[in-house]
Parts: C-alpha cells; structure tokens; sequence
C-alpha cells in the first residue's frame, strides 16, 4: 500500500452511523469493533449536535450545508445560526451534480414515490426501496412533464430518480427530506411555506394532476402484478437558491448528489467514495510537488437503508464491513505515521457527533469514552 504522506488529513461522514439509544441494545448485539472503540475513546470530542424530532432535513444534509456555506445564516452571519437549524437548500447542489445548469433560479428535487395507505393516515416509503427501473421512471416522467409545465412550472429530469422544477408559485415552500419523512405518518412532513405553514396550492394542485396521471397507468399494473409498490405519488424537497460556497477539503469523495454537488460549486476535485480504505489510497495520485496537504472528504453510506427500514441484523452486517475496511486500516494508518489526522462525523436522525483523533490521542490511554455514549436520544 503506497503511504499517505503525513500531513493529509481525512474525514469520514458517515450517516445514520448512530442508532438511537432505545434501539442501541438490538442494533448492536454481537457487533465487535475494536479499532471504532478504540478510535472513539482515545478521540477529542468537537461539535455535537441535537437535533429536534420534527425537522425535516437530516443532520447529514445540514452538515455540509454547513461546511460549505450553504445554509442560510442568520442575522448577523454565521455566529447566529445554530447547528441545528433546519436550512439544507440542496437542490440546485444536486441538479448541478446530476448534469444540470441551476443559474440563478429557485429549484426543488422531486422524487417519484410510494405513499402507502395505513389504518387512519397515509405513510412514505423508502423512495430506495421501491425497485424502480430506469426505463419505469422515465416512462413516468413522460406522463407527468406535460401536466406540470401546463401549470407554468419548468421541469427537467437529469435522471430518472430526481426531477428539478422551478416556479414562482412554489415561494418558500419547505419540503422534508424523503428519509426523514420515511416510515411515517406524512401528515406533518408535507410540504408547507417557510414563514407562515400554510400548504402550497400550487404543489398539491400539481401533486394531485400527477397522481391522476399514474393511477392505473400500465407502469403501476406491471409492477402491482409483480408485487412490488406502485409509484402513485412525487415527493418535493430540498428547494433552494444556488449562492456561492467555499470548501473546507482539498478532495471530496461521495456518491451523494448534494455532497457532489457542493463540491462541484466550490471547484475542488470530486470523485465516487472508494469502496475500501485501501481503494482510497491506491487511487490516489502521487504528489507533484512535495506532500499530499489539506483534508479528503469521504462520505461513506451503507447504514441508510436499513436503518430507515429497522433492519439491525442488515446494519450490523454493514457496521462489521466497515471496521473491517475502514477503521481498522485507518487506526493502522494513523498509528504508523501514515495519516495525519482522522475526523469523523457519525450522524443519526436527528443528531451528530463530531471526533478527530491524531496520532498523539492514541498514546492517552486515559481516556475511555465509548461508542454507546455518543447515542443521541
């Protein structure tokens, strides 16, 4: 394995990394992670955020927001907004990752969904986990463009998962990320305007004429004969601006449109998340002049779908494959001299906690935090 040269840094964002406290004894049983525990104990604690249970951005989304200055400030700029202000304006992020120009418009990503019918209220599902192909969403999409654009709202779809609609009537409508509104009554997490929570009704106007479209479409019968969900319904979220961002990293390394995106807006190099810790290194370019400097963001996501669908036996398996190509190498790395420093960013639903561990914490064998203890409940 070709060395790291010793000032690179790098940053692990890891969503729904943590399970809440109540459902830590299941998610956790029979894990064993030695190298995580030992890089959460001997570890400086920095930002920990607690979130609040009816935001509706995840706390994944409102970190690099953050990071890259995204997020709307508050009055009197960046001192007055707090971590855990509900701001992730990451449409135009995600539309300039997916090929797109966002220009100085207002955008919003819509997804195609399933919104399931429970005994007295209605219920999203993973958008993930609906096996939507390729060649089903565009067919969809077809049906919807030309009912959306004769309501006076532009629409493009770089790819088939996320469309981009652009209007005035939308205003300041917040929509809820689809994972956090996932699994739940949708009820509250349906799209409202920022300032006053009254509803669009421009959006349920346009929602209303797409569902019509797909109720009964060819599309729908196939898939239903198949047993799989009908995709009876889009979800609109993430509706911003696109301003000027500045990047924290020297590389960024995801498979997130937003995360991409970002880094795409402040032009520093971007690639996919390698699949292993090895894969990063061996991929990395030999330095031109002198040492490797600066901070690698890799944002790494195995633990997102089983954790909306309460799949611990799956994110346990997920977790184990991450000590194993993850923190295990990177502890020897940083033992070694190898890695300068190692930051990690572990998020749950709603909360997030913030570590970095040198070379240096690994020799203060006094301190003994452990990984249960960063649970947020």
């Amino acid at each position: 394995m070709r060395p790291i040269m010793p000032a690179d840094r790098l940053h692990l964002l890891v969503p729904f990394a943590l399970p809440s406290a109540a459902a830590a004894s299941t998610a956790l049983a029979g894990l064993d992670t030695p190298a995580l525990d030992k890089l959460v104990a001997r570890a400086s604690a920095g930002e920990t955020v607690i979130g609040e249970d009816f935001q509706r951005t995840l706390p994944h989304e409102r970190w690099v927001a953050r990071q890259f200055g995204a997020a709307t400030m508050g009055a009197g700029g960046p001192a007055n907004t707090s971590p855990a202000d509900d701001e992730a304006p990451l449409a135009p992020y995600m539309l300039l990752a997916d090929g797109g120009s966002p220009g100085d418009a207002t955008w919003a990503c819509v997804q195609p969904v399933h919104v399931r019918i429970a005994h007295d209220h209605l219920v999203l599902i993973d958008p993930a986990s609906l096996d939507l192909a390729d060649t089903d969403a565009a067919t969809l999409y077809t049906v919807a463009k030309p009912l959306i654009e004769e309501l006076g709202v532009q629409v493009i779809a770089p790819t088939p998962y996320r469309w981009y609609l652009s209007s005035d009537s939308f205003g300041t409508l917040a929509g809820a990320s689809p994972l956090r509104a996932s699994g739940r009554n949708i009820e509250i997490w349906l799209p409202h305007e920022a300032g006053s929570g009254q509803r669009s009704r421009a959006w349920m106007k346009l929602q209303n004429e797409v569902q019509m479209a797909w109720f009964e479409h060819p599309v729908n019968e196939a898939r239903e004969a198949h047993g799989l969900p009908s995709v009876n319904s889009i979800w609109f979220h993430a509706q911003g601006k696109l301003r000027p961002v500045k990047s924290p990293f020297s590389r960024v390394r995801s498979d997130a449109a937003a995360t991409r995106g970002l880094a795409l807006a402040a032009g520093v190099d971007v690639d996919s998340a390698p699949a292993t810790f090895a894969a990063y290194t061996a991929a990395r370019p030999a330095p031109q002049n002198g040492p490797h400097t600066g901070t690698t963001l890799i944002e790494l996501d195995p633990f997102s779908a089983p954790f909306i669908q309460q799949d611990w036996s799956r994110w346990n398996a997920a977790f184990a494959a991450m000590e194993r190509d993850w923190f295990a190498p990177a502890l020897a790395a940083l033992a070694a001299g190898e890695l300068g420093a190692l930051d990690l960013t572990l998020c749950g639903d709603t909360g997030s906690v913030d570590l970095t561990i040198t070379r240096g914490d690994l020799r203060k064998f006094w301190r003994r935090r452990v990984f249960a203890s960063l649970f947020i409940e």
